[in-house]
């Protein structure tokens, strides 16, 4: 069983990745199920019919999914290709504490199978500008970002995993802040992760950004999994055509070494699970 759960297409403002042709060269991979997860980060960005002002980047938009083309373009090719793969409907929810309302609505507009719930953003500041990082320790961003995501788990629940939990590290240019000072927060995090029925993701995308770790290290998947933690899902992250599918087995591999026997897919928002 070889399914990639973290998969964007040209609806993501960050990809030109047409659906169809994700679609296509996922059944030349022999891929036997994808999960597109489409970026929505509210506070940042906004929605195509919200009335407001789009930015634009390099004369890219800077908007969420425009959702009914999107969730249009999901069935015609659900109905084109469902006998060959199975597509599931996912997004990639980059929520904050003050965001969640806007994600509750959104939740509720359509029947979702997986949500990645992804800290992209901390106070309205990216990551990747170094505009939340700025003005701030490497103690004090790290240790930030994890409270922001304890505070996010402890309030918002539809979701199935945790996306890239150590995303930070992606972009942290002092380097990779020690596991163990970290610890404490994460567990608690994990520890409410788990007694809501929820998982976290393996995110195979570290090796294009160069990382030596995966993403997360094999210390929180350690933890999650000694605190009880069996909910595990494998994606590529994908934006483009060489991403798509990379590393999975890898990240089988990985995940059976720590002493995990079986990963998810999802259905409706409920895991199935899959021997390793």
């Amino acid at each position: 069983m070889f399914a990639d759960y973290h998969v964007h297409t040209v609806y993501s403002d960050d990809s030109v990745y047409p659906m169809e042709e994700v679609v296509k060269n996922a059944i030349r991979l022999g891929l036997d199920e994808i999960c597109i997860t489409d970026h929505v980060d509210y506070g940042v960005k906004v929605d195509w019919d919200s009335g407001e002002e789009i930015r634009y980047f390099h004369g890219e938009p800077i908007a969420n999914v425009d959702y009914p083309r999107w969730a249009a373009d999901l069935k015609r090719l659900r109905d084109l290709y469902g006998s060959r793969i199975a597509i599931k409907m996912g997004m990639e929810f980059g929520v904050q504490t003050h965001t969640i309302p806007q994600y509750e609505a959104l939740f509720g507009r359509y029947p979702f199978d997986f949500i990645i719930l992804s800290i992209h953003q901390v106070e309205d500041k990216e990551f990747w500008t170094q505009d939340f990082q700025r003005g701030r320790t490497q103690r004090e961003y790290n240790e930030r970002y994890y409270e922001e995501m304890l505070g996010v788990v402890k309030a918002y629940k539809n979701y199935s995993v945790l996306g890239h939990m150590d995303l930070m590290k992606r972009y942290d240019e002092e380097g990779i802040y020690p596991f163990e000072k970290l610890k404490p927060i994460i567990a608690e995090i994990l520890k409410i992760v788990i007694a809501d029925g929820k998982g976290i993701e393996v995110n195979t995308s570290w090796h294009r950004y160069g990382l030596t770790d995966p993403m997360p290290s094999p210390e929180i998947l350690r933890l999650y999994k000694d605190l009880g933690g069996s909910i595990i899902t494998i994606g590529s992250d994908s934006h483009a055509p060489a991403h798509l599918g990379t590393y999975l087995q890898e990240a089988k591999d990985q995940l059976k070494e720590i002493g995990f026997k079986s990963f998810c897919t999802y259905e409706k928002m409920q895991p199935v699970f899959h021997c390793l």
